[in-house]
């Protein structure tokens, strides 16, 4: 499995621009399994969505049609209007056209998200091509309980997928948290941020694959649009799990 993590600067509320960025940064990346994109890549983190939010499908669409070109799956979460409602909605993209999504549970409160969106209220977990992901969004990161892993069964994942606008302001829990899912867990970690600034905050990255060690084995540079390529050794995770058995004494969830 052979996942490309993009980290983006965003324009402000202008999904068409940020549409056409990101497939040339995306054509220009190696050729993966998985492209992931940053929370809310179409418009950056808008938390009074009116206006603002999509309702026409068109990232969406375009997030199908890139799949189908690159016969690769997209991730990546946009602010969404559906139904009368407002979701940060983490969509998972097949080539096939295959949808499936995460609505954000843990809404950023201390910025207001909640004040607009509506909370998701399943954990989601997608296969693709072998290989079980956990969608989460941003805030999700500092909630434990809401991740844990299972040994096996409905609950289980190989890679929790985090996509972010995380300010520059909190970036060491965003370091610190990221390599304690990944341990506690026995999983891969992505996480992949945003750069540049938007009304409220400037970020700075920190886009990093973290293996089931908490060891970062590739990280993009801070303060620059770039692109890692990794590729996900699963037998040698699973080799790890069986020969010491962490997950077999959780507690549940």
């Amino acid at each position: 499995m052979t996942i490309t993590l993009l980290q983006r600067d965003i324009v402000w509320g202008h999904p068409a621009a940020n549409r056409q960025a990101a497939e040339h940064q995306i054509l220009a990346a190696p050729q993966s399994d998985l492209y992931v994109l940053p929370e809310m890549w179409s418009t950056g983190f808008v938390t009074q969505p009116e206006g603002l939010a999509e309702r026409d499908g068109a990232s969406l669409e375009w997030m199908k049609q890139m799949a189908r070109r690159l016969d690769a799956a997209l991730a990546g979460s946009i602010a969404t209007e559906a139904e009368g409602r407002y979701y940060n909605r983490f969509y998972f993209v097949k080539p096939t056209g295959e949808v499936t999504y995460y609505d954000k549970h843990h809404l950023f409160t201390y910025g207001g998200e909640q004040l607009h969106y509506t909370a998701g209220e399943k954990r989601v977990i997608v296969e693709w091509r072998g290989v079980r992901f956990l969608l989460q969004v941003c805030y999700d990161l500092r909630f434990p309980i809401f991740a844990r892993n299972a040994a096996d069964g409905a609950e289980a994942y190989d890679v929790a997928l985090y996509v972010a606008s995380w300010p520059i302001t909190r970036r060491a829990p965003w370091d610190l948290l990221l390599r304690a899912r990944a341990i506690e867990n026995q999983a891969y970690v992505c996480g992949v941020n945003r750069i540049g600034h938007d009304p409220a905050c400037t970020y700075n990255g920190g886009t990093c694959l973290i293996d089931a060690y908490g060891r970062t084995l590739q990280a993009c540079p801070d303060d620059t649009e770039s692109s890692i390529t990794c590729t996900l050794d699963l037998d040698r995770l699973r080799a790890f799990r069986q020969k010491f058995p962490v997950l077999h004494d959780r507690d549940p969830r």
